[in-house]
Order: structure tokens, then sequence, then C-alpha cells
């Protein structure tokens, strides 16, 4: 019912405006805030719906273009959606290029105009997970092995592309003494695989790990502790 009212309030602004795209009850149901958000090159678009009532009569439809083309291409997946989201990894999937998005809205038969986003590019935009982490004891010694996350991107022989193709990364690992509440980092580097000595003698010592892209000097958030209970 309150949806209903706030749509009839819509069109009463609409036509003692006479009806015209450019007025401000037209503009009320654009889309707000339409904007990319990316981690680990899964390219999502958001958005929020217009200053008007948003009720679930009102669907969205999604456009997107590489920075420098004319002609937008519809997001056949996303045509015609009552989402506030559309995945838009595979059309943005050359990361070094920009992009735009846009979309706009559909109410009863009225349609707003578009709302684009800013330009958006994926290998400058995108964050970096936490790297994943396992430990195993070899001979008294911990061995922690990390492994950058997971991208949406496939080689010609099907297998998944490490993140290492698109940037250096270097991997910080860092022991954390709960009982003492203190913290150490002991690597700093490219490889992924760190061997911690004596880690097992310490009760309740626990690793983390995040990873550092020198080029963007920007870092992932610390992966979950790992920790280690000697009996």
């Amino acid at each position: 019912m309150a949806s209903g009212r706030c749509f009839v309030a819509f069109l009463i602004g609409f036509f003692l405006t006479g009806g015209v795209e450019t007025h401000p009850a037209y503009e009320s149901l654009k889309p707000q805030r339409v904007y990319f958000q990316s981690r680990n090159f899964h390219n999502i678009l958001h958005w929020q719906p217009g200053r008007a009532c948003a009720g679930n009569n009102n669907i969205y439809f999604v456009q997107y273009k590489m920075y420098g083309q004319r002609q937008w291409k519809n997001k056949e997946d996303c045509w015609g959606i009552q989402e506030f989201f559309c995945d838009l990894t595979n059309e943005t999937s050359d990361i070094w290029e920009p992009y735009y998005g846009r979309v706009r809205t559909t109410s009863a038969g009225i349609h707003s105009g578009w709302t684009m986003t800013r330009r958006f590019t994926p290998w400058w935009e995108t964050k970096i997970d936490p790297p994943l982490m396992n430990i195993t004891q070899v001979n008294g010694s911990s061995l922690v092995i990390l492994h950058a996350p997971n991208l949406p991107y496939r080689d010609q022989k099907g297998k998944t592309e490490p993140m290492e193709n698109y940037y250096v990364l270097v991997y910080r690992v860092f022991v954390i003494n709960n009982s003492l509440q203190t913290e150490q980092k002991v690597y700093e580097g490219i490889q992924r695989v760190v061997e911690i000595e004596a880690l097992v003698r310490h009760k309740g010592s626990c690793v983390v790990a995040d990873i550092y892209q020198p080029m963007l000097d920007r870092r992932s958030q610390r992966s979950e502790e790992r920790c280690v209970e000697v009996p």
C-alpha cells in the first residue's frame, strides 16, 4: 500500500510538470550511487533506488561499455531485474582497460534517465583478499603454505590463472603469542612456503598473513589466525 501511494504521488508530480524528462519528478526515479565493487577481479555493479519510493514494481536495466567506445551494450542477464546489483565480471575481463556501467529504472511503464558510474579500471581498483594459509609440522618446524585468492579467469587449458600473473605479490607472515601479547613479523617476500622454526614450543602461538602489492602500495586484510596448541 505504501509503495502504491508513493507511486501515485510520483505520477501526480509527473503530469503536473508536463511529463518532461528533465523535471524533478522524473529525475527522482533515477538510480542513485551507481558504482563498481571489485574483489579479486570479480566486478559487480551496485546501485541504490532513486529518491522516489522503491516499490516492488521497479525494475532495472544495465548497460556497459569500454572507455572510448561510443555504443553502449545491454547486459542481457540484468535487463529488467529487481535486484540492486549486476555481475559484469565477464564484460570487464580486460583488466587494464577502463569501463563504464549505467543503470535506469522503469516503474509502471515510465522510464528514468540513466545513471552512470565513474571510470572503472579493474587492475587499479580491485581489492585482494587475504591469502589462504595452511600449516603443517615437519621435523619440529612449521611450514606455512600460502595461496593467493582465486581469480575468475582460466587459461587455455582450463586452469585458474594465478594472481601472480597480474601483480607482484609480497607475502608477510606474523607470529602472535597470545599469552605474552606480542607479535613478530617472521617473513616478508615472494615465496609461498615459509618455514618457521620451533613454533610448536610456544603454547598459544598463532600465525597470520597478508599480501602486499608494491606497485600499488596496497595491503590486503589479514588472514584468519591459525593457532598451534601444545599439550
